[in-house]
Protein backbone atom coordinates (compact mmCIF):
# COMPACT_ATOMS: atom_id res chain seq x y z
CA UNK A 1 0.00 0.00 0.00
CA UNK A 2 1.36 3.43 -0.93
CA UNK A 3 2.19 5.85 1.85
CA UNK A 4 0.21 9.09 1.60
CA UNK A 5 1.96 12.37 2.16
CA UNK A 6 0.24 14.72 4.60
CA UNK A 7 -1.90 17.29 2.84
CA UNK A 8 0.05 20.48 2.23
CA UNK A 9 -1.47 23.73 3.32
CA UNK A 10 -2.88 25.47 0.26
CA UNK A 11 -1.01 28.48 -1.05
CA UNK A 12 -3.80 31.05 -0.66
CA UNK A 13 -2.18 33.60 -2.97
CA UNK A 14 -1.84 31.01 -5.72
CA UNK A 15 -5.40 29.85 -5.12
CA UNK A 16 -6.73 33.42 -5.28
CA UNK A 17 -4.86 33.85 -8.56
CA UNK A 18 -6.56 30.72 -9.95
CA UNK A 19 -9.96 31.99 -8.78
CA UNK A 20 -9.40 35.39 -10.40
CA UNK A 21 -8.35 33.69 -13.63
CA UNK A 22 -11.48 31.53 -13.56
CA UNK A 23 -13.72 34.52 -12.90
CA UNK A 24 -12.10 36.38 -15.83
CA UNK A 25 -13.41 33.64 -18.15
CA UNK A 26 -17.02 34.17 -17.07
CA UNK A 27 -19.53 36.43 -18.73
CA UNK A 28 -19.98 39.85 -17.12
CA UNK A 29 -23.37 38.80 -15.70
CA UNK A 30 -21.91 35.68 -14.10
CA UNK A 31 -18.92 37.65 -12.79
CA UNK A 32 -21.37 40.02 -11.11
CA UNK A 33 -23.21 37.10 -9.49
CA UNK A 34 -19.99 35.54 -8.23
CA UNK A 35 -18.68 38.80 -6.84
CA UNK A 36 -21.98 39.29 -4.95
CA UNK A 37 -21.53 36.02 -3.03
CA UNK A 38 -20.82 36.32 0.68
CA UNK A 39 -17.28 35.95 2.02
CA UNK A 40 -18.42 32.67 3.63
CA UNK A 41 -19.55 31.22 0.31
CA UNK A 42 -16.39 32.39 -1.45
CA UNK A 43 -14.34 30.84 1.36
CA UNK A 44 -16.21 27.54 1.02
CA UNK A 45 -15.53 27.53 -2.72
CA UNK A 46 -11.84 28.23 -2.07
CA UNK A 47 -11.74 25.32 0.40
CA UNK A 48 -13.21 23.00 -2.21
CA UNK A 49 -10.97 24.30 -4.99
CA UNK A 50 -7.89 23.92 -2.77
CA UNK A 51 -8.50 20.16 -2.66
CA UNK A 52 -8.30 19.92 -6.44
CA UNK A 53 -4.83 20.08 -7.88
CA UNK A 54 -6.01 19.06 -11.35
CA UNK A 55 -7.52 21.84 -13.44
CA UNK A 56 -8.29 22.12 -17.12
CA UNK A 57 -8.26 25.07 -19.46
CA UNK A 58 -10.41 23.28 -22.01
CA UNK A 59 -12.84 20.66 -20.68
CA UNK A 60 -16.39 21.33 -19.56
CA UNK A 61 -18.20 20.26 -16.41
CA UNK A 62 -20.03 17.58 -18.42
CA UNK A 63 -16.66 16.16 -19.49
CA UNK A 64 -15.45 16.22 -15.87
CA UNK A 65 -18.59 14.33 -14.85
CA UNK A 66 -17.84 11.73 -17.55
CA UNK A 67 -14.36 11.26 -16.04
CA UNK A 68 -15.90 10.99 -12.56
CA UNK A 69 -18.37 8.40 -13.84
CA UNK A 70 -15.51 6.39 -15.34
CA UNK A 71 -13.66 6.43 -12.01
CA UNK A 72 -16.91 5.57 -10.19
CA UNK A 73 -17.40 2.53 -12.43
CA UNK A 74 -13.77 1.51 -11.93
CA UNK A 75 -14.30 1.60 -8.16
CA UNK A 76 -17.27 -0.75 -8.58
CA UNK A 77 -15.21 -3.09 -10.75
CA UNK A 78 -12.42 -3.14 -8.17
CA UNK A 79 -14.85 -3.87 -5.36
CA UNK A 80 -16.65 -6.60 -7.30
CA UNK A 81 -13.42 -8.35 -8.29
CA UNK A 82 -11.68 -8.05 -4.90
CA UNK A 83 -9.14 -5.66 -6.40
CA UNK A 84 -8.60 -3.18 -3.59
CA UNK A 85 -5.79 -1.43 -5.45
CA UNK A 86 -8.06 -0.68 -8.39
CA UNK A 87 -10.86 0.54 -6.11
CA UNK A 88 -8.48 2.72 -4.08
CA UNK A 89 -6.77 4.24 -7.12
CA UNK A 90 -10.05 5.05 -8.85
CA UNK A 91 -11.49 6.49 -5.63
CA UNK A 92 -8.52 8.83 -5.25
CA UNK A 93 -8.84 9.95 -8.88
CA UNK A 94 -12.54 10.60 -8.33
CA UNK A 95 -11.80 12.63 -5.18
CA UNK A 96 -9.25 14.76 -7.03
CA UNK A 97 -11.18 15.09 -10.26
CA UNK A 98 -10.25 17.83 -12.64
CA UNK A 99 -11.92 21.22 -12.29
CA UNK A 100 -13.41 22.38 -15.59
CA UNK A 101 -12.56 25.49 -17.53
CA UNK A 102 -13.74 28.43 -15.44
CA UNK A 103 -14.40 26.30 -12.33
CA UNK A 104 -17.86 25.14 -11.31
CA UNK A 105 -19.93 28.31 -11.26
CA UNK A 106 -20.18 29.00 -15.01
CA UNK A 107 -22.06 25.72 -15.39
CA UNK A 108 -24.80 26.41 -12.84
CA UNK A 109 -28.13 27.99 -13.70
CA UNK A 110 -28.39 31.70 -12.81
CA UNK A 111 -30.79 31.01 -9.93
CA UNK A 112 -28.27 28.57 -8.44
CA UNK A 113 -25.43 31.06 -8.02
CA UNK A 114 -26.37 32.48 -4.65
CA UNK A 115 -25.35 31.95 -1.05
CA UNK A 116 -28.37 29.82 -0.15
CA UNK A 117 -28.05 27.36 -3.02
CA UNK A 118 -24.24 27.11 -2.88
CA UNK A 119 -24.21 26.57 0.90
CA UNK A 120 -24.68 22.83 0.31
CA UNK A 121 -21.52 22.41 -1.76
CA UNK A 122 -19.22 21.69 1.19
CA UNK A 123 -21.46 18.89 2.48
CA UNK A 124 -21.87 17.45 -1.02
CA UNK A 125 -18.11 17.64 -1.49
CA UNK A 126 -17.53 15.66 1.70
CA UNK A 127 -20.27 13.17 0.82
CA UNK A 128 -18.69 12.43 -2.55
CA UNK A 129 -14.99 13.18 -2.34
CA UNK A 130 -14.52 12.70 1.39
CA UNK A 131 -16.21 9.31 1.27
CA UNK A 132 -14.21 8.39 -1.84
CA UNK A 133 -11.01 8.99 0.16
CA UNK A 134 -12.38 6.98 3.09
CA UNK A 135 -13.23 4.22 0.61
CA UNK A 136 -9.67 4.30 -0.71
CA UNK A 137 -8.23 3.99 2.78
CA UNK A 138 -10.49 1.01 3.56
CA UNK A 139 -9.61 -0.64 0.24
CA UNK A 140 -5.90 -0.14 0.93
CA UNK A 141 -6.38 -2.07 4.18
CA UNK A 142 -8.15 -4.87 2.32
CA UNK A 143 -11.46 -4.06 4.01
CA UNK A 144 -13.61 -4.17 0.89
CA UNK A 145 -16.82 -4.54 2.89
CA UNK A 146 -16.25 -1.15 4.54
CA UNK A 147 -15.11 0.25 1.18
CA UNK A 148 -18.43 -0.90 -0.31
CA UNK A 149 -20.29 0.90 2.48
CA UNK A 150 -18.45 4.09 1.51
CA UNK A 151 -19.31 3.45 -2.14
CA UNK A 152 -22.99 3.73 -1.23
CA UNK A 153 -22.28 7.01 0.58
CA UNK A 154 -20.49 8.32 -2.53
CA UNK A 155 -23.52 7.30 -4.59
CA UNK A 156 -25.90 9.06 -2.21
CA UNK A 157 -23.76 12.22 -2.36
CA UNK A 158 -23.71 12.18 -6.16
CA UNK A 159 -27.46 11.76 -6.33
CA UNK A 160 -28.12 14.54 -3.81
CA UNK A 161 -25.87 16.98 -5.66
CA UNK A 162 -27.42 16.12 -9.01
CA UNK A 163 -30.93 16.50 -7.60
CA UNK A 164 -29.99 19.98 -6.37
CA UNK A 165 -28.01 21.31 -9.30
CA UNK A 166 -28.74 19.18 -12.34
CA UNK A 167 -32.31 18.03 -11.98
CA UNK A 168 -33.59 15.11 -14.02
CA UNK A 169 -31.64 14.59 -17.24
CA UNK A 170 -33.75 14.90 -20.36
CA UNK A 171 -36.42 17.02 -18.72
CA UNK A 172 -36.83 20.64 -19.67
CA UNK A 173 -39.22 23.35 -18.54
CA UNK A 174 -39.38 24.57 -22.13
CA UNK A 175 -41.75 21.85 -23.37
CA UNK A 176 -45.53 21.91 -23.08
Amino acid sequence: MAEQAPAAKPDMKALQKVMKQQISLMTPDRQKQVMALSPETKGALMTIYAKHTRRSDTITLRQVMHEVLSDYQSIATGLMTDNGEQAAGAARRLANHRLPRGGLLPYFQPDQVNDEKLSVLVSFNDAVEGNALRLADAADKGDLSTAADYYKKVTDGCMACHATFRGVPGQTPYLR
